[in-house]
């Protein structure tokens, strides 16, 4: 009975008592939930050590309709044999916005038109861009929000890649680019 009742006790402090150690306590919880257990989880579901990542840039967004985006930057896709129709099948054709939360599936075949997410020695964090060409295992991206190329993109390396993008998750990753980097969430 002294065991049922110390249960009851660790349950009362962990989800009833509004002390500062409680929350306190909840907080560690937590952290230690989602990074030992959550992400880890993840990384398993969808084969990638990067399972989801959060947009911190503007490269991949589309202003406007479709129409109006093609219309900005539809002419370096057609110069390098991409036509509209072809955009028009891939994935996230209407881009992605800064503070979405992106779902990722590492694999070993990527296509023509994936939003894969890959790592450059440049930074610490991750690029979201879409694949324009594949040369065997070598990977040419270019952000849709983007005049051209930037030169880390032209060479990218199929071991240097997460994953390619499923799924997003609208806005909710504003919360920590907010938190983490208060100054520097709205620029870009």
């Amino acid at each position: 009975m002294e065991e049922k009742n110390a249960i009851g006790r660790v349950w009362h402090f962990l989800w009833e008592s509004n002390s500062i150690w409680s929350w306190i306590v909840d907080f560690v919880l937590a952290f230690v939930f989602i990074k030992f257990i959550f992400f880890p989880l993840l990384s398993l579901i969808f084969a990638s050590s990067l399972p989801m990542v959060i947009v911190e840039s503007k490269s991949m967004i589309h202003q406007g309709d479709f129409d109006a985006w093609w219309s900005k930057f539809g002419s370096w896709y057609e110069q390098n044999g991409i036509t509209e129709a072809q955009f028009k099948q891939w994935g996230f054709q209407n881009g992605i916005n800064k503070g979405d939360i992106i779902v990722v599936q590492g694999s070993d075949n990527y296509e023509l038109g994936d939003v894969i997410i890959f790592k450059v020695p440049i930074q610490a964090t991750p690029i979201i861009h879409r694949l324009v060409v594949i040369d065997n295992e070598i990977y040419s991206t270019k952000g849709d929000n983007n005049q051209y190329q930037l030169p880390y993109e032209k060479s990218t390396a199929k071991n240097n890649v997460y994953g390619k993008a499923i799924a997003k998750i609208p806005w909710l990753g504003w919360i920590k680019l907010i938190v983490v980097n208060p100054l520097n969430a709205f620029s870009d």
